[in-house]
């Protein structure tokens, strides 16, 4: 009996201690997300800011996973597509080569097939179309990615935009209270202002390391993938046949000048 007696002051103590503890907790993790004034009231600015501010962070996420996965190899170029047609066309069947290149959505695909339209006009032709498209395509991909640069450039002036409202606050109680402010009322706007600079870097870095990386990661795919049409195109490229191989070497030989030698005396 003595023994519950002295437990319940432990409980009670604990209790009233973990208590305070998720209360100072909560307001703690509630500073990042809502900016209040000194009386208590939320800031609707500056909490307006910073709701922005996740926001902004939130689509950048979503946009860096969705151009990471559209711009995966497969998607540039796929193996399948660059050991298929070699197949065909070392075989000979050309016209299903042309047809496997245009059921491909890919990078590869798309470029081959500018490339397959211009036959007509000859090789130099298809290597034109294939130059062009590629170029297109390429500036295509680079200007969806442009979004998380944008995101990354205007994130800290958003952020700067909070810190300095935030410095008006504070000014603003300093002047208010005649010189001696309380630190209770210069907390609200010193918060707003710290708490909207938080969120503009955490914005900013992340799309700014991810725009750095997809744009390497592009020009490194499309490169290749350039590379690897060209060497495709390069069996349609037309060679000389052995009659005019042989009429341009006896032309040569008619044309060359003979050596005439000189007698030193």
């Amino acid at each position: 009996m003595d023994a519950k007696r002295r437990l319940i002051p432990i409980l009670l103590v604990a209790s009233f201690g973990t208590t305070t503890f998720a209360q100072s907790e909560h307001s703690f993790g509630e500073a990042f997300f809502v900016s209040r004034s000194s009386d208590g009231s939320i800031e609707l600015i500056g909490s307006g800011v910073t709701w922005l501010l996740l926001l902004l962070s939130i689509c950048s996420i979503g946009l860096m996973i969705h151009l990471a996965l559209a711009n995966r190899r497969p998607s540039v170029l796929p193996d399948e597509l660059a050991n298929a047609l070699r197949k065909n066309i070392k075989k000979k069947q050309f016209q299903t080569a042309i047809s496997v290149a245009e059921k491909d959505s890919s990078y590869l695909g798309k470029i081959l097939v500018a490339a397959f339209r211009e036959a007509k006009f000859g090789f130099p032709a298809m290597m034109r179309a294939l130059e062009q498209t590629a170029d297109e395509l390429a500036t295509a991909r680079l200007r969806r990615i442009e979004l998380l640069n944008v995101f990354g450039q205007v994130s800290p002036m958003i952020g700067l935009f909070g810190t300095v409202y935030g410095m008006i606050l504070a000014f603003g109680a300093i002047v208010s209270s005649g010189g001696s402010a309380d630190p209770v009322a210069l907390a609200g706007g010193i918060g707003t202002a710290l708490t909207t600079t938080f969120w503009g870097l955490v914005v900013a870095i992340p799309a700014l390391a991810g725009y750095a990386i997809l744009r390497n990661k592009i020009d490194e795919l499309t490169v290749e993938a350039t590379i690897e049409a060209e060497d495709i195109l390069n069996n349609f490229r037309p060679r000389p046949r052995p009659s005019q191989q042989s009429t341009k070497t006896s032309l040569a030989s008619k044309t060359a000048l003979p050596l005439q030698t000189v007698e030193v005396s």
